[in-house]
Protein backbone atom coordinates (compact mmCIF):
# COMPACT_ATOMS: atom_id res chain seq x y z
CA UNK A 1 0.00 0.00 0.00
CA UNK A 2 3.03 2.26 -0.38
CA UNK A 3 2.81 5.74 -2.16
CA UNK A 4 5.56 6.50 -4.95
CA UNK A 5 8.28 9.32 -4.25
CA UNK A 6 10.40 10.58 -7.12
CA UNK A 7 13.59 11.25 -6.05
CA UNK A 8 16.00 14.29 -8.12
CA UNK A 9 19.16 14.45 -8.54
CA UNK A 10 20.62 17.91 -9.28
CA UNK A 11 23.73 19.90 -8.63
CA UNK A 12 24.05 21.65 -5.86
CA UNK A 13 24.70 25.14 -7.77
CA UNK A 14 22.72 28.07 -8.11
CA UNK A 15 18.94 28.13 -9.91
CA UNK A 16 19.36 24.26 -10.43
CA UNK A 17 16.34 23.66 -8.12
CA UNK A 18 14.07 26.45 -9.51
CA UNK A 19 15.22 24.82 -12.82
CA UNK A 20 13.52 21.46 -11.77
CA UNK A 21 10.61 22.74 -10.11
CA UNK A 22 9.86 25.60 -12.84
CA UNK A 23 10.05 22.42 -15.72
CA UNK A 24 7.14 20.74 -13.11
CA UNK A 25 5.03 23.50 -13.19
CA UNK A 26 5.46 24.19 -16.71
CA UNK A 27 3.99 20.39 -17.31
CA UNK A 28 1.59 20.99 -14.74
CA UNK A 29 2.41 18.63 -12.15
CA UNK A 30 1.52 19.64 -8.54
CA UNK A 31 3.83 19.24 -6.12
CA UNK A 32 2.02 17.88 -2.52
CA UNK A 33 5.44 17.87 -0.53
CA UNK A 34 8.82 17.92 -1.06
CA UNK A 35 12.19 17.19 1.27
CA UNK A 36 15.77 17.99 -0.49
CA UNK A 37 19.01 17.16 1.47
CA UNK A 38 22.35 18.46 0.10
CA UNK A 39 26.11 17.52 -0.07
CA UNK A 40 28.57 19.13 -1.35
CA UNK A 41 28.65 18.30 -4.92
CA UNK A 42 24.72 17.53 -5.47
CA UNK A 43 20.76 17.13 -3.77
CA UNK A 44 18.66 14.39 -3.66
CA UNK A 45 15.18 16.56 -4.51
CA UNK A 46 12.59 14.01 -2.67
CA UNK A 47 8.78 15.03 -4.35
CA UNK A 48 5.30 13.50 -3.89
CA UNK A 49 3.70 14.51 -6.74
CA UNK A 50 0.00 14.48 -8.14
CA UNK A 51 1.52 12.82 -11.48
CA UNK A 52 4.52 10.48 -10.88
CA UNK A 53 4.58 9.35 -14.17
CA UNK A 54 4.39 12.66 -16.09
CA UNK A 55 7.04 14.17 -13.60
CA UNK A 56 9.69 11.69 -14.52
CA UNK A 57 9.06 11.84 -18.04
CA UNK A 58 9.09 15.97 -17.85
CA UNK A 59 12.62 16.18 -15.77
CA UNK A 60 14.46 12.83 -17.84
CA UNK A 61 14.08 15.12 -20.81
CA UNK A 62 15.33 18.06 -18.87
CA UNK A 63 18.30 15.36 -18.51
CA UNK A 64 18.10 15.08 -14.74
CA UNK A 65 18.32 11.93 -13.25
CA UNK A 66 15.61 10.29 -11.83
CA UNK A 67 14.66 7.20 -9.31
CA UNK A 68 10.98 6.14 -7.93
CA UNK A 69 11.03 5.21 -4.89
CA UNK A 70 8.13 3.13 -2.42
CA UNK A 71 7.52 5.20 0.37
CA UNK A 72 4.88 4.63 3.37
CA UNK A 73 2.28 7.89 3.85
CA UNK A 74 0.74 8.15 7.06
CA UNK A 75 -2.38 10.27 7.96
CA UNK A 76 -2.03 11.63 11.36
CA UNK A 77 -3.58 14.10 13.70
CA UNK A 78 -2.13 17.95 13.02
CA UNK A 79 -1.92 18.49 16.83
CA UNK A 80 1.36 18.01 18.85
CA UNK A 81 1.91 14.25 19.59
CA UNK A 82 0.69 13.40 16.35
CA UNK A 83 4.37 12.66 14.63
CA UNK A 84 5.62 11.38 18.00
CA UNK A 85 2.56 8.48 17.89
CA UNK A 86 3.83 6.63 14.82
CA UNK A 87 7.54 7.18 15.43
CA UNK A 88 6.85 5.35 18.96
CA UNK A 89 5.38 2.52 17.53
CA UNK A 90 7.38 2.01 14.80
CA UNK A 91 10.63 2.55 17.88
CA UNK A 92 8.72 -0.40 19.43
CA UNK A 93 8.61 -2.52 16.56
CA UNK A 94 12.38 -2.04 15.93
CA UNK A 95 11.60 -0.53 12.37
CA UNK A 96 15.06 1.82 11.63
CA UNK A 97 13.94 4.96 9.75
CA UNK A 98 15.96 6.41 6.69
CA UNK A 99 14.68 9.92 6.38
CA UNK A 100 10.72 11.11 6.85
CA UNK A 101 9.36 14.82 5.59
CA UNK A 102 5.69 15.73 7.01
CA UNK A 103 3.24 17.90 4.92
CA UNK A 104 -0.05 19.98 5.73
CA UNK A 105 -2.99 18.76 3.31
CA UNK A 106 -5.92 21.48 2.79
CA UNK A 107 -7.74 19.11 5.33
CA UNK A 108 -6.35 21.13 8.60
CA UNK A 109 -7.33 18.63 11.11
CA UNK A 110 -4.83 15.38 9.04
CA UNK A 111 -1.27 16.31 8.69
CA UNK A 112 1.12 13.55 6.77
CA UNK A 113 4.64 12.07 7.03
CA UNK A 114 6.08 10.32 4.45
CA UNK A 115 8.54 7.59 5.94
CA UNK A 116 11.31 5.64 3.91
CA UNK A 117 11.43 2.56 6.43
CA UNK A 118 13.64 -0.61 6.28
CA UNK A 119 10.59 -2.84 5.79
CA UNK A 120 7.86 -1.28 4.32
CA UNK A 121 5.46 -4.44 4.49
CA UNK A 122 5.96 -4.72 8.40
CA UNK A 123 5.70 -0.89 9.18
CA UNK A 124 2.39 -0.40 7.34
CA UNK A 125 1.03 -3.92 9.27
CA UNK A 126 2.03 -1.84 12.10
CA UNK A 127 0.41 0.90 11.79
CA UNK A 128 -2.43 -0.34 10.54
CA UNK A 129 -3.15 -2.59 13.04
CA UNK A 130 -2.64 0.85 15.47
CA UNK A 131 -5.28 2.49 13.40
CA UNK A 132 -3.33 4.57 11.07
CA UNK A 133 -4.55 5.63 7.70
CA UNK A 134 -2.63 5.16 5.07
CA UNK A 135 -1.92 6.70 1.66
CA UNK A 136 -2.37 5.28 -1.32
CA UNK A 137 -0.56 6.87 -4.83
CA UNK A 138 -4.54 7.76 -5.95
CA UNK A 139 -4.90 9.34 -3.02
CA UNK A 140 -2.43 12.00 -3.53
CA UNK A 141 -4.03 13.21 -6.02
CA UNK A 142 -7.07 14.52 -3.99
CA UNK A 143 -5.37 16.20 -0.84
Amino acid sequence: MSIRQLSVFTENKRGSVYETLQALADGGVNIHALSIADTTDFGILRLIVDDLGKAASLLKEQGKVVSVTDVIGVQMPNVPGGLARILALLARKEVNIEYLYAFIAEVKENAYVVLRVEDNAASEKALREAGFTLLKDEDIKKL
